[in-house]
């Protein structure tokens, strides 16, 4: 099997970490036997304080060919924020309709948690959360802006095509072979109600028809928080709206060790996903070789199960357990050896046969 995978190192330490991923990537095709070919693209904040793009309309029918997307880091000290994240990540998960973001909650051993008496055993869940409506879909405007009597309007746009979509992923997550068949829609029925009426009604239809098997559970997005740190052993599979998973999932890569151990997904199942480690470029670190790039070869790890490669998922993951317990730490600068070292442990790891 032959994968085609764009490669977007992005900005700062981003280049860094993916190469680590991509040597990772290199030894788990040898011991599995596949192959891939890679396209790289420099779209980043070089390329914008160069030409003044950020991701061109062309390249997203070229970047949707391709079968997955490794992504590094986007973010530049001399970019304005909110530029290069509206340009490339958000367009490329609009236009690409990646309506799954898929973020994985897992204390693995041997990392540190700032949650007292809470181990790996506790600490194993997974959210999915919409990705490509909600407040996120920039609908609405400015009345009398600039003045005394301005307005701004931000309106979150449900649509039944896309709630559903989303929660009949995560109910079909919660079936695999390697959860325990409960999911939790975190939301606030009991205040935003148009919305969530939406999705409580699809979410309870859906698994009455079709996942009579998967228990149901229901949380508001505040009580989660507040769980996620007291009981996160409570949650299996969560699925929730574009916002709520964007500030749910900060807390779970915290509570799970931090953005150097976290990696996430943006996926159209079955077609293409953008793999990506969750912490931003670190631009005060580029070039030092003191970067964690463990969550990038977890975005590998994602990418190779997304890809049909299973075994060689879990490979990785047992090659990322095995860096850990050579690691003083997961944290840049402190981890005991540099940015290639941890990288050429976990591919050798993976590489063993």
């Amino acid at each position: 099997m032959n994968y085609d995978i764009a490669v977007m190192p992005g900005d700062g330490t981003g280049p860094e970490v993916v190469a680590e991923g991509l040597k990772v990537l290199k030894a788990a095709a040898a011991r599995a036997g596949f192959t891939y070919d890679l396209t790289h693209y420099d779209f980043g904040g070089e390329r914008y304080m160069r030409t003044g793009e950020t991701l061109p309309d062309s390249a997203i029918d070229e970047l949707g060919g391709h079968d997955a997307i490794l992504l590094g880091a986007i973010g530049h000290p001399q970019v304005k924020p909110g530029i290069l994240e509206l340009g490339i990540l958000l367009k490329a998960r609009f236009a690409l309709d990646l309506y799954i973001n898929l973020r994985p909650v897992k204390l693995l051993p041997g990392v540190e948690t700032p949650i007292k008496d809470k181990g790996p055993a506790e600490i194993d869940f997974v959210v999915v959360r919409e990705n490509t409506e909600g407040l996120y879909a920039s609908t609405g405007g400015y009345l009398k802006k600039g003045t005394p009597d301005e307005i701004a309007v931000q309106e979150s746009v449900n649509t039944r095509k896309g709630v559903e979509r989303c929660i009949r992923y995560a109910f079909d997550y919660a079936g695999r072979a390697d959860r325990r068949g409960q999911l939790t829609m975190v939301g606030k029925t009991n205040v935003l109600t148009y919305a969530w009426d939406l999705w409580w009604r699809a979410f309870n239809e859906i698994g009455d028809a079709d996942y009579p098997e998967i228990k149901r559970e229901y949380a508001h997005v505040d009580a989660t928080c507040m769980w996620f740190v007291k009981n996160p052993e409570w949650f299996d599979v969560i699925v929730t709206d574009n916002m709520f998973g964007d500030i749910i999932t900060d807390l779970g890569a915290m509570i799970q060790g931090g953005m150097g151990v976290a990696a996430g997904g943006n996926i159209h199942p079955g077609k293409i996903g953008m793999f990506e480690p969750i912490g931003g470029s670190a631009p005060k670190y580029t070039g030092q070789n003191v970067i964690n790039p463990l969550a990038a070869i977890g975005a590998v790890q994602m990418m190779l199960d997304h890809l049909g490669q299973p075994e060689a998922a879990m490979w990785v993951e047992d090659g990322i357990i095995d860096a850990v317990s050579k690691m003083k730490s997961v944290s840049a600068g402190q981890m005991g050896m540099g940015t290639d070292a941890v990288g050429d442990v976990v591919a050798e790891f993976v590489g063993k046969g």
